[in-house]
C-alpha cells in the first residue's frame, strides 16, 4: 500500500513539474491509490478464506485444508478456479437485468466504503470533512443490493432472505451509527486523520467501551456474518438471498462479505483502536504496520465470534437490537455529552 501512494506522490510531483495541472495530478493520484485499495481488498479475501478455513478447524479440533500445498494454501487457489469455472445459471423467471446488478453493486460498494479508510499518516484515498458520515451512508446502500438480489430471484427462499437481511440491516445500523456518534462528540470532527490524532495519548476504546462493544455488535449483523447471519440461514432458508447464484455471480456475494468485514474492522481501529498510531511509545515501528497488526485482531476475533456461538432465532435477534441496543446506545450518547460538559466546565 505505502509503495502504491509513494509511487502516485512521484508521478504526481513529475506531471506538475511537466507543466501538468494540478487536478490531472490529482486524478492520477486517486486512480493509483484506488487501485493499491482494490489489489489489497482482493489478495484479502484470498488470505482470509484460508484463515478462516484453518482457524474454523482449530475450533472444532480438526485439521482443515492441509493436503493441497503447504498448510493447505492450493486449497482456495483451487476453490477460486472451481467457482471461475461454474456455469453462469440465470433462473427462467428473474428479473434479469437487477439479478445480475444485485451482486455487482454489493461488491461495489464494499470497494466505494474503503475511500475514507485511512492505513496510516497520509495514507488515504480521500480524507473528506465527513469521513465517517460517508462510510455510514455508503455502508447503508449494501441493504439494496441485498433486497435485489432476493427478490429478482424469482424464489420464496431468496425473497425471505432478502426480506430478512433488509429489516436486520436497517435494526443494527441504527445503534452502529449511535455508538460511533460518541466517538465524533469526542474528537469534535468526522475526519478520520482528526479522529485518529486525537488517539495519540488514549485511544477511544477506554472512554468509549460500551460504545465499542454495540458497535462490534451491530457490525457483525451489518455484515450478516454469524450468529447474526439469518439472511443467509441454512436450516430454514436453504442459501438465503443468495441461492439462486452461481460462479462468479455468486462469488462477488461471497468477497463483498470478506471486503465488509475488513472494512468494519478497519473502521473499528481507526474510531476506537488508535488507527495508525503505536502502543507503549513503540514509535520505531511504521504505522501502517500498527493499523494491520489491530485490524488482523479485530478479524480475529469476528472468526472467532462466528465458530463459537450459535445462531439466533430471528425474534431474538429482532429484540435485542431494538430493545437492548439501541437504548444502551442512547444511554451512552446522553452519558458522553454530560461528561463533555462537566470536562469543560472544570478545565475552565
Amino acid at each position: 500500500m505505502k509503495f502504491f501512494i509513494d509511487l502516485a506522490n512521484s508521478m504526481r510531483a513529475g506531471i506538475e513539474g511537466m507543466g501538468a495541472s494540478a487536478t490531472t495530478a490529482e486524478i492520477i493520484l486517486t486512480a493509483i491509490t484506488t487501485l493499491a485499495v482494490v489489489i489489497f481488498i482482493l489478495l484479502h479475501v484470498v488470505v482470509l478464506l484460508l484463515a478462516e478455513r484453518r482457524l474454523s478447524a482449530m475450533f472444532q479440533l480438526r485439521l482443515g485444508p492441509n493436503r493441497l500445498g503447504p498448510l493447505g494454501i492450493g486449497q482456495v487457489i483451487a476453490d477460486v478456479v472451481k467457482t471461475l469455472g461454474k456455469e453462469d445459471i440465470i433462473p427462467a423467471g428473474a428479473d434479469k437485468f437487477v439479478f445480475k446488478l444485485a451482486s455487482t453493486t454489493l461488491f461495489a460498494t464494499a470497494l466505494l466504503a474503503w475511500a475514507v479508510i485511512p492505513f496510516g499518516n497520509g495514507m488515504i484515498i480521500q480524507d473528506l470533512n465527513i469521513g465517517i458520515f460517508y462510510f455510514i451512508a455508503i455502508g447503508s446502500t449494501a441493504t439494496i443490493s441485498v433486497v435485489m438480489g432476493g427478490w429478482a430471484s424469482n424464489n420464496k427462499y431468496a425473497l425471505i432472505g432478502g426480506m430478512r437481511g433488509v429489516a436486520q440491516m436497517i435494526s443494527y445500523e441504527i445503534p452502529m451509527v449511535f455508538s460511533l456518534l460518541g466517538v465524533v462528540m469526542l474528537t469534535g470532527s468526522m475526519k478520520m486523520s482528526d479522529i485518529v490524532a486525537a488517539q495519540e495519548n488514549m485511544w477511544f476504546i477506554i472512554p468509549q467501551f460500551i460504545a465499542f462493544f454495540i458497535y462490534y455488535v451491530a457490525a457483525t449483523a451489518e455484515i450478516n456474518r454469524a450468529p447474526f447471519d439469518l439472511p443467509e440461514g441454512e436450516q430454514e432458508l436453504v442459501a438465503g438471498y443468495f441461492i439462486e447464484y452461481s460462479g462468479i455471480r455468486w462469488a462477488l456475494f461471497m468477497m463483498a462479505e470478506y471486503a465488509n468485514m475488513v472494512a468494519v474492522s478497519a473502521i473499528a481501529v481507526t474510531m476506537f483502536l488508535g488507527g495508525w498510531n503505536a502502543p507503549f511509545g513503540l514509535t520505531f515501528i511504521p504505522g501502517i504496520v500498527w493499523f494491520l497488526i489491530k485490524l488482523y485482531l479485530m478479524l480475529f476475533t469476528f472468526f472467532w465470534v462466528r465458530w463459537t456461538f450459535p445462531r439466533l432465532r430471528v425474534d431474538h435477534l429482532m429484540h435485542f437490537g431494538w430493545k437492548f441496543m439501541i437504548p444502551v446506545s442512547l444511554a451512552n450518547i446522553v452519558v458522553t455529552g454530560i461528561g463533555i460538559y462537566v470536562y469543560r466546565m472544570i478545565t475552565g
